[in-house]
């Protein structure tokens, strides 16, 4: 059982470390807006993924895959919504002295999570992987693990772009930061169309 609790524990690091739509939204906000402020959004983002992991262990994931358009749908809508994050970043307003308007919010980080595809494939892969179908308490004690490894890899965005922020001291600098990041953000919406999600 210990090996299986480190290989959850591995497993839950390398999806929620690595970048992503909703890790490239916080850096991008922690930039911005500091860290507390954008801890909302991080707490959405792991409440919502958590939840998402617990319904496709409980035998949510069976529906995709019965019903594969379903799957086509949540690619499409998410390269929407993660496009249309991209442009509201890209388009913020910058000020060194105010960074109170248009930051992301708890429900963002909750919605982009169940439109993200990388977060699918992520519970689909761990449920299969640890057969977590097999038994509520292993299904309950990975989304445990996964709501920790996931918040604390999330926040550690949110405070990198925070620091990176104090490396600029102008607005245009981090003006730049933010259509850097935006691209970013609309390059993966319109990858996942082209690929059909399989690059998140």
């Amino acid at each position: 059982m210990t090996a299986q609790i480190i290989a959850m524990m591995l497993f839950a690091l390398t999806m929620s470390i690595t970048p992503g739509p909703v890790n490239v939204t916080t850096f991008s906000s922690g930039v911005n807006y500091g860290f507390m402020p954008t801890m909302p959004f991080v707490t959405g983002a792991t409440i919502g993924f958590t939840l998402l992991l617990g319904l496709v262990g409980l035998g949510m994931g069976g529906f995709i895959t019965l019903f594969p358009f379903v799957g086509k749908i949540i690619c499409f809508a998410g390269a929407i919504f993660i496009s249309y994050v991209g442009y509201k970043i890209m388009h913020s307003r910058v000020s060194i002295e105010n960074k109170s308007a248009d930051r992301p919010l708890f429900h963002h980080g909750f919605i982009m999570q169940w439109l993200n595809v990388k977060a699918w494939i992520a519970c689909l892969a761990g449920t299969s992987a640890f057969r977590l179908s097999e038994s509520y308490e292993k299904l309950f004690l990975f989304c445990v693990i996964y709501f920790v490894i996931c918040y604390a890899s999330i926040a550690l965005w949110a405070m990198s772009g925070k620091l990176t922020s104090k490396l600029f001291k102008n607005e245009k600098h981090i003006a730049t930061i933010n259509i850097i990041m935006g691209l970013i953000l609309i390059s993966l919406g319109v990858l996942l169309v082209i690929n059909d999600g399989v690059i998140s």
